[in-house]
């Protein structure tokens, strides 16, 4: 069996590097990017010869391009790629909100994913391959004062504006969208509510649907 590579953003911790376990497991190469030199290297050794880790920082273009040029020159390709890096806010509220912090998350939650997406469609133009985005649950609905909610409406509608592009060149794009994740994103833990392995089995779902079928998005609610 051939293996397929994937380049996961966000990779030192929670989702993203639960994913990268499920995807080595699965029979993928991956790509650990993350600026936690020290997670993704302890990752890297954890995994094997099917990792690589990329220290990068996800606001910046050129620093994923690098990274996705070392991944296809170590592995042979780019397949696939997992925009999942992103920030929450302090305090929620235009008038209670940190306006540095709006900022930060701007540059992270929605510039980065357009750089994964930048990065990534030189590889995919070619191989027909697949974008996966993290959106959120408050991405699909309102909550009062929330900039970082607001931040992921645009996943949601900037995913399925590159579904429709990125189906030119056979290529696949899906929004991953989960309610509340019991992740170091949060000050305290969730034990009730998800988990990230719940969350990377849906990123393998999408990736392992038949290449005629695009699962558009997979939305994974706590029962609880």
């Amino acid at each position: 069996m051939i293996r397929k590579t994937l380049f996961i953003t966000g990779a030192s911790s929670g989702i993203g590097a639960q994913t990268a376990r499920a995807a080595v497991e699965r029979g993928w190469n991956v790509g650990l990017f993350a600026r936690s030199v020290d997670k993704i290297g302890a990752l890297e050794k954890e995994l094997g010869p099917h990792a690589l880790a990329l220290p990068g920082d996800a606001t910046s273009l050129q620093e994923q391009e690098a990274a996705m040029g070392k991944l296809a020159a170590h592995f042979g390709d780019v397949h696939a790629a997992f925009a999942n890096a992103g920030t929450g806010l302090s305090q929620s509220g235009t008038r209670k909100g940190d306006p540095a912090e709006w900022e930060r998350l701007v540059q992270l939650n929605i510039l980065g994913v357009l750089w994964t997406a930048r990065a990534a469609s030189a590889y995919f133009v070619k191989n027909r391959g697949h974008l996966l985005l993290t959106g959120s649950a408050a991405g699909r609905t309102t909550i009062k004062g929330s900039v970082y909610g607001a931040s992921k409406w645009f996943v949601h509608g900037y995913g399925g504006n590159l579904a429709e592009e990125f189906r030119e060149w056979g290529a696949r794009v899906t929004v991953i969208a989960p309610g509340m994740v019991d992740t170091p994103f949060f000050d305290e833990a969730k034990p009730d509510k998800l988990k990230p392995e719940d969350i990377a089995r849906s990123v393998m779902f999408a990736l392992e649907a038949d290449p005629r079928a695009n699962v558009r998005e997979v939305f994974v609610m706590p029962v609880n």
